[in-house]
């Protein structure tokens, strides 16, 4: 992973916490509002939450994380699996049951709180993660941009497809887009900097 992207981290966690003081002014209702009224019931964009269901992300994860076993007993890269998308997760819902913000007030809504989106966030991690490992040995650059921009994109529908079908603020979905990359970089760099300081045993 280039160091380029290790500041970009620090920029998504400094978001996010901007979002955490903001979230309630009337500057960010208006572009919650905004977003809703442009991306609302949006039929293509809204069927990208199934991507984000975890029923679906697990069922990938271990696709994954047997991927990793199987090609080259990758146990460090398992646990990088294990800390991006499951301690993600943990994380995420700690912090929905901290913030307690209410989801946007439409009928059978669901019950838990709002802020940041679990799909978004989640979204970002599993798909960013499929994205490291597919493109850690690729010397193919035009592939390596290829699949990081279709993980980009891809990250980006799952989010927005919670502000489409009522789910979210859009306020939530950037949140969970800029914890999620500040969650990826920490495991990422934790990762590489194992793999550069780890010795085989002769």
């Amino acid at each position: 992973m280039k160091k380029i992207f290790y500041p970009l981290g620090l920029v998504t966690l400094l978001g996010f916490a901007m979002l955490f003081f903001t979230f309630s002014r009337d500057e960010m209702i208006q572009i919650d509002t905004k977003m809703t009224n442009l991306l609302g019931d949006n039929a293509f964009i809204t069927a990208f939450h199934y991507l984000g269901e975890p029923v679906f992300v697990i069922a990938v994860m271990l696709v994954l994380l047997a991927y990793l076993w199987g090609r080259s007993k990758n146990y460090r890269g398992m646990l990088f699996v294990l800390f991006s998308v499951g301690v993600g997760n943990v994380l995420n819902q700690g912090l929905k049951k901290w913030i307690q913000r209410e989801r946007p007030d439409v009928p059978h809504q669901l019950e838990s709180f709002s802020f940041p989106s679990g799909h978004a966030m989640l979204g970002l991690l599993y798909v960013f993660t499929i994205a490291y490992f597919l493109t850690e040995y690729q010397s193919d650059k035009k592939v390596r941009v290829l699949i990081w921009l279709g993980a980009v994109v891809l990250a980006a529908l799952i989010g927005l497809s919670r502000i489409a079908e009522h789910r979210h603020f859009a306020s939530d979905v950037f949140a969970g887009w800029m914890l999620g990359y500040t969650w990826f970089v920490i495991v990422a760099f934790w990762y590489e900097y194992r793999k550069r300081s780890f010795r085989p045993i002769k």
